[in-house]
């Protein structure tokens, strides 16, 4: 993590995605600009959080690992986002891990200034709120879903997430292989299981595989295969599977 110290940058931000009002003029002077790398790690499961965090810029990856060691992707985030707002609110330790899939961009404060500075706030309430309500209402919908689909929609939403961010050019359908077996784990299946769905891939012209990379070939035919991307999903985008 990097913090990055241009406060005209911060002051595009605040007015572009309208939290001039949501932060107050008490909680502004703590609020900073912070880049992490791709495959940074935002936050870790069961640590103490430090900081809100408002993605701006880049994707996210969350997800949840089991007493066990077993670890489950639950969703992709993209801009605007909130981290660390459940756990804010709740005074609870962080719920799941998030990392970031390609380079990010995100404001961030410290818990302390808003317990000091926005406790009884109604503005920085009413947007927690509608956050916070709204992240409860997709992971309620989806979760159901996610487990229900077969591995071949998994993995074909799972490659448009990692593979593809509308925000960083430098992610142009290209994965390294030694990172299936991290994949397998994620979407709750077996690597050997992974592997047959990713010749069936490359038999039908989706992805192909060489020298240490799944390359993204057919990037509208993973579409069609995911229907709507289980991992990216917001509200009023489920439906009926087919």
């Amino acid at each position: 993590m990097k913090e990055v110290l241009d406060r005209k940058l911060l002051q595009h931000y605040l007015q572009e995605h309208q939290l001039q009002a949501v932060f107050n003029e008490r909680i502004k002077p703590h609020v900073g600009l912070y880049s992490f790398e791709q495959g940074e790690l935002i936050c870790s499961q069961g640590e103490v959080p430090q900081n809100l965090y408002v993605l701006l810029k880049g994707k996210l990856k969350v997800y949840t690992t089991s007493e066990e060691g077993k670890t489950l992707i639950l969703s992709f985030k993209t801009p605007l986002e909130l981290i660390g707002d459940i756990e804010y609110v709740r005074g609870t330790d962080i719920v799941n891990t998030v990392e970031a899939v390609s380079p990010v961009l995100m404001l961030g404060v410290g818990h302390r200034w808003l317990h000091k500075y926005g406790k009884s706030d109604p503005q920085l309430l009413q947007f927690l709120l509608d956050h916070i309500t709204r992240k409860f209402y997709v992971k309620s919908s989806s979760m159901s879903f996610n487990l229900m689909y077969p591995v071949e929609v998994r993995l074909a939403s799972y490659l448009l997430s990692v593979s593809f961010d509308d925000t960083d050019t430098e992610l142009t359908g290209r994965l390294d292989t030694t990172s299936m077996m991290d994949a397998a784990n994620l979407l709750g299946t077996s690597y050997r299981h992974l592997n047959r769905v990713l010749r069936q891939f490359c038999a039908e012209g989706l992805i192909e595989r060489s020298k240490g990379l799944v390359l993204v070939k057919d990037v509208e035919g993973l579409r069609k295969l995911a229907r709507h991307n289980i991992y990216e999903m917001q509200p009023g985008s489920f439906s009926e599977k087919e």
